[in-house]
């Protein structure tokens, strides 16, 4: 199911990406940690982006690299643009672009359970 998220206040963000966690709205009573997941969000004139922290080859977090302003996997080398598209490596798709709204004057992203690839893997992705 899908669930809108409080992420902050719009004066929180800024053209920087930078990260904010929230609960996957699909835990189970004994996820612990697992329960939590993330999103590289960002302001830039005036229009809100959040990218899914999860790659969409495995399901590794990714990270934001600044200097390249790059989306890069540690697990098998996938790399994004800062738009979500694949620039290198196994990613079969785009990262998952997640919808953004303010509400009652705070910054909400519609979450859904880990979004891997929609494109089925062949043992050869792995």
């Amino acid at each position: 199911k899908e669930v809108w998220r409080k992420i902050g206040k719009p004066e929180d963000f800024n053209d920087e990406f930078q990260l904010v966690s929230y609960e996957d709205p699909s835990p189970v009573p004994w996820s612990g940690v697992t329960a939590k997941s993330g999103a590289w969000v960002r302001l830039e004139e005036g229009e809100f982006t959040a990218f899914s922290i999860t790659c969409r080859h495995l399901g590794c977090p990714v990270r934001w690299v600044k200097g390249p302003e790059l989306f890069m996997c540690p697990c098998h080398g996938g790399v994004y643009y800062k738009d979500g598209t694949v620039a290198a490596g196994p990613p079969p798709e785009p990262l998952h672009r997640m919808e953004v709204r303010t509400r009652d004057g705070l910054v909400e992203i519609k979450t859904t359970p880990v979004p891997l690839t929609t494109t089925p893997l062949k043992a050869s992705d792995v």
